[in-house]
């Protein structure tokens, strides 16, 4: 299978990563609710555990949207899909580390890490616009851990907007080219 074909079928199932960002972008919205109106700690489990059920949550979101829910089995960008997922558990000790030096940089490191982990999606989906999302994660977390670092729920609404404008971003990519002719 040619690389173009691979991620072609990678953005037609997953809608340009539309399912997987709104799904992700509910989970921060959460989060960045429960900082604001409830407690930190709160918050902080409902992005850690919510994380957990982000892929399966697309899956559901994707089904119901009456799509295919995955690539099929033994497809090239399976492997890279996997890799990639693991990214952000495998990495959750360095938001720890953060997040116990200054809790204030729960959201920052956050930020960073997943903004890291869209970067071998410009790759998958065969989509630069992946790039643009994973730099403004990235540098806005950095900005707002060093230069508003008293600020708790900030990077938490900004990563849920970022994720919902996005969402929208990658569907209408999908969309346009799904209707133009090949």
């Amino acid at each position: 299978m040619d690389i173009s074909d691979a991620q072609r079928d990678v953005r037609t199932v997953f809608v340009g990563g539309f399912a997987g960002q709104l799904v992700s972008s509910a989970v921060w919205f959460l989060s960045a609710a429960l900082a604001t109106w409830h407690s930190r700690r709160a918050a902080i489990e409902a992005l850690v555990f919510g994380g957990v059920f982000i892929f399966p949550l697309t899956q559901l979101l994707l089904r119901l949207m009456g799509r295919p829910y995955a690539l099929p089995k033994g497809h090239p960008m399976n492997a890279l899909g996997m890799q990639v997922a693991f990214t952000v558990p495998f990495t959750l000790p360095v938001v720890g580390a953060a997040t116990l030096h200054n809790q204030n940089w729960f959201y920052p490191a956050v930020m960073v890490v997943v903004g890291a982990h869209y970067m071998p999606f410009i790759f998958q989906y065969g989509m630069w616009q992946f790039g643009i999302l994973a730099a403004s994660m990235i540098g806005a977390g950095v900005a707002i851990g060093m230069y508003l670092p008293s600020a708790f729920s900030l990077g938490g609404w900004l990563t849920a907007i970022l994720l919902l404008f996005f969402a929208f971003v990658g569907r209408s990519v999908a969309l346009r080219e799904h209707r133009s002719p090949t």
